[in-house]
């Protein structure tokens, strides 16, 4: 995104106001990487753990951009750069839909700690880099604007994966659509690799995201059938449970009393 920016402004547009534009469009750009990282954050129980491992993977994730940036121009001689983070990405890709697990739940990678996660949230968000990082530094050699932009999205990426992580629960096919988003980039990549000429141009690229953005909003998670019978009948259990026992501890309460009064009458009786 930031490289048709650069293209735009050949010393007619000032620097300081294209940053407004820049802000907008990572804004809007970066949905197809907010939605794979919040998809990948979801593999660790509890929101806090997930909101963690975002903070902590795109403060890695930055650190990456930047070493990214500034090593540009000797890593664009290598097409293995850009072919490991093409099989990176359809790798986890692969992962998510060959996993054997209840459709109805995460079924993309697992972590059993914040730590195993943050490498595969600071990795994903490279490999997306890849492309327009490498192809800014190429039209222009603007470093800083560069840098600035690489701060603008990380920081847009924080607040669009939280709000994909509460998303991810409300609607159905929105984790469905984040996978395939992560394989179109991840082809786009690939058709770097092999011949230039078969990267599909921007305009479809955004077109075909929207059409699965679409898509990933188009049904909410329904409640499950008989779930408020079963909760109300949970419930109406509990109410039974606790008068059957208020119910016991009456009855216990009566027969101490009344063993007490046996004995009390017991003892009043004169021998003979």
């Amino acid at each position: 995104m930031l490289d048709q920016l650069l293209d735009l402004s050949p010393g007619g547009m000032d620097t300081l106001l294209l940053l407004p534009v820049l802000i907008a469009l990572e804004a809007v750009l970066s949905a197809d990487n907010a939605i794979a990282l919040a998809a990948i954050a979801q593999g660790l129980e509890g929101g806090a753990m997930q909101r963690r491992a975002l903070n902590f993977g795109l403060v890695v994730a930055f650190a990456l951009r930047v070493v990214l940036i500034l090593t540009a121009t000797w890593v664009v001689q290598f097409w293995q750069f850009e072919l490991l983070g093409a099989a990176y990405l359809l790798w986890l890709v692969f992962q998510y839909f060959t996993s054997n697990d209840d459709k109805e739940h995460h079924h993309g990678p697992r972590f059993a700690s914040l730590w195993q996660a943050i490498p595969v949230i600071a990795v994903t968000d490279l490999a997306f880099s890849l492309d327009s990082v490498t192809t800014a530094i190429a039209i222009s050699q603007e470093t800083w604007l560069v840098l600035t932009g690489g701060a603008i999205g990380v920081i847009t990426l924080r607040f669009m994966a939280g709000l994909f992580i509460r998303w991810l629960d409300e609607f159905v096919h929105l984790e469905d659509a984040g996978y395939v988003t992560v394989a179109l980039v991840g082809l786009r990549l690939l058709a770097r690799v092999i011949n230039s000429e078969f990267v599909p141009p921007e305009w479809l690229m955004v077109a075909m995201i929207a059409l699965l953005f679409a898509w990933g909003f188009s049904k909410r998670v329904e409640p499950k059938e008989n779930q408020s019978d079963e909760l109300l009948a949970a419930g109406l259990g509990d109410e039974v449970d606790l008068e059957r026992s208020q119910q016991k501890k009456k009855l216990k309460k009566f027969l101490r009393n009344r063993a007490m009064d046996l004995h009390f009458v017991s003892q009043s009786i004169p021998e003979n």
